[in-house]
This record gives structure tokens, C-alpha cells and sequence, in this order.
């Protein structure tokens, strides 16, 4: 590889074509919008559409000539290959990932196949692409703060903060974070990685902590919280995620990773009051009847008390910072929510 592998000539950064893993899920169909939507790039998507996958998060690209979706495993390497070389893009993002912590408590192996496996795919595939290519290419990584584990009640993670994580999901993330800084390392594959917060904003499925919220309330049945509530989490809109990652892509230095977080520490508690006040106020419900359905739950294994995400480095070096203030995300997700019933009703 020549040394100035992964270089990023202007040309590419004002219209590019781009390969989206896990583009029809929740962070990834928003991405996949934006970048189709608002800047015109020509995308392609890749997702196996399992529950947390729908085409209907795509609608607002459907018939785009700038947009094709391909329903494709990552893990499935034989099937992958050719959609990336044909399509020679410009970038690779990848998103697709089991993610749901209860669901890895319960089956890990998905987990193992698409998070571990499906990126030492793609990042083989990428490294055969690339060699092809001669360069002008990136790949991006899209992590969990989750990879770090649990912090006490003071500080926050760092790009330099020690893995530690406690969960089947976390773990096969942080493998994956592994693998893609291996092949940075070892073949010069130009990778970068970014490690989110929790993020919420309207397409989430339903069995996240908001959305389960939100339903809980429309349908006037207890919202479960685990333990006493009061882990504690930092929250990013997904649209504010979105840019952020954008910006990464763009002007992100190789073989860096990025925190990217939202500066908003909340416990479960006073994010599940948030929404049903909010509920509330735009159903015009009774807000003391809706926060009695507040109900706890015996707590999950391995259930991390709180994380917390620096995120200076994304700020100093790309200046991006997170503009969404957290009630009024609550606001438009809870919008989203009632106004799009069909898109949730039956789940």
C-alpha cells in the first residue's frame, strides 16, 4: 500500500458513494436519510432485515436513484463481496450490529455472528478492495460506549479508557472494535472508530427504554424499570449522532477512534419521567396518573451502573458537539411516536 493510503481528496468529500451497514435499522436509517437526503450522496444499503431492521425506516429514500437497499447478512461473506466491489464506494459505514443487551443475556450467538464475525467480513473484504483500488477509501466503525463497562459515580470515558465490558452484547462489540483496530495496525486498512452514547429519536424499536416508555403510556399499562432506577446513562439524539459521525467520516484522522456523546447524564428515572410527562402534555393526559405506571423490576445480570462519555476529542479536533437539548428531543421522539401508529402498532 502506498503511503498516502486513505487519503481524502475534496472531490470525494463533496459527493460520495457510500456503502451503510445496518442501514435500515434505527441510527443507520437516519444516517442513510441524511446522507441521501440532505447531501445527495449515492448510497448503498446493507441489512439481513431482522426484527430491529424495516424497510418502512427508509421510506423517505424509497425510489431515490441515489438509494439501493440489498438485504444481505454481513456474516454471509459470499453474498457480500461482490455488492462491495461492484459498487466501488467511496466509504463503508459500518452500523450493522445486534445491540439489544437483554436479547444477548438471553441467545449470544447473533451476536457473535453478526458483531464479530460480519466485521472480520467486511473488513476482508475492504482490505481486498482497497488493495484494488489504490486508495481513497475509508471505513468506519460504529461502537458502544458499553465496550468500556461501568464507571463509579465520578469521570468519563476517554478514547483511552481500558475495555471492560460486562454484557455478551458488549463484549462481541468490543471484539469487533478490536478486529478493526488489528487491521489498521497490521495491513494499513484506513479504519476509524467511533464509540456513541445511548442514542434515542423517533425509529427506535421498540424495546429500547424510550419507545418502551411511550408505549407503556399509550396503552396505560406499567413501565418497567430495572433495579431502582437510577442507572445512569448519557443520551444523544440520533440526528445529532448522525452529524457527528458525518463529520468523522469527513475529517476524522485514521486509525483514531472518536467518542461521540451527548453531555446529557440522566438515571433511567428521570428519563422515564421526561417522556411521561411528555406524553402527557401532547395527549393533554393526566401527568400524576401516567407517572403511577412507573413500576420496578428485579434488575438484569450484568447490568452496568453507569456510563458517562468524554467526548472533547470530536469537539476540539472536528467541532461538533451535540445541539439537541434533551427535552425537547423527548418532545419530538414522543411526536413521532403518536403520529406514526401504524408504524409501531402490532410489534
Amino acid at each position: 500500500m502506498s503511503a498516502g493510503f486513505g487519503a481524502w481528496p475534496r472531490w470525494v468529500r463533496d459527493l460520495m458513494k457510500v456503502i451503510v451497514t445496518g442501514g435500515a435499522g434505527f441510527i443507520g436509517s437516519a444516517l442513510v436519510r441524511h446522507l441521501v437526503n440532505v447531501r445527495g450522496d449515492e448510497v448503498l444499503t446493507l441489512d439481513k432485515l431482522t426484527y430491529a431492521g424495516n424497510p418502512a425506516n427508509l421510506a423517505a429514500v424509497a425510489g431515490h436513484p441515489n438509494h439501493r437497499l440489498e438485504i444481505v447478512d454481513v456474516g454471509d461473506a459470499r453474498r457480500v463481496r461482490p455488492l462491495i466491489l461492484d459498487f466501488a464506494p467511496d466509504a463503508l459505514m459500518h452500523l450493522a450490529a445486534e445491540s439489544h443487551v437483554d436479547r444477548s443475556i438471553d441467545g449470544s450467538a447473533p451476536f457473535i455472528h453478526t458483531n464479530i464475525l460480519g466485521t472480520y467480513n467486511l473488513l476482508e473484504i475492504a482490505r481486498e478492495y482497497c488493495a484494488s483500488r489504490g486508495g481513497e477509501f475509508r471505513f468506519l466503525h460504529v461502537s458502544t460506549d458499553e465496550v468500556y463497562g461501568a464507571l463509579g459515580p465520578e469521570g468519563a470515558f476517554t478514547e483511552l479508557s481500558p475495555y471492560r465490558p460486562n454484557s455478551p452484547y458488549s463484549a462481541s462489540k468490543a471484539a469487533s472494535d478490536h478486529l478493526v483496530r488489528a487491521w489498521r495496525a497490521t495491513y494499513g486498512l484506513p479504519t476509524i472508530i467511533t464509540n456513541c452514547s445511548n442514542n434515542y429519536g423517533p425509529f427506535q424499536f421498540p424495546e429500547k427504554l424510550i419507545p418502551v416508555i411511550i408505549l407503556c403510556a399509550l396503552e396505560g399499562r406499567p413501565a418497567p424499570f430495572y433495579g431502582d432506577g437510577l442507572q445512569v446513562r448519557d443520551w444523544l439524539y440520533v440526528d445529532d449522532h448522525v452529524a457527528g459521525l458525518v463529520a468523522v467520516l469527513e475529517d476524522g484522522a485514521l486509525g483514531v477512534t472518536y467518542n461521540i456523546g451527548g453531555g446529557c447524564e440522566k438515571t433511567n428515572l428521570q428519563v422515564g419521567e421526561e417522556v411521561l410527562r411528555a406524553v402527557a402534555e401532547r395527549t393533554g393526559g393526566d401527568p400524576s396518573a401516567l407517572l403511577s405506571l412507573i413500576e420496578f423490576v428485579p434488575d438484569r445480570p450484568g447490568h452496568d451502573r453507569r456510563y458517562a462519555i468524554d467526548s472533547s476529542r470530536i469537539r476540539r479536533a472536528l467541532g461538533w458537539r451535540a445541539k439537541t437539548e434533551f427535552a425537547d428531543g423527548v418532545r419530538r421522539t414522543v411526536a413521532w411516536y403518536l403520529d406514526n401508529r401504524e408504524w409501531w402498532g402490532g410489534r
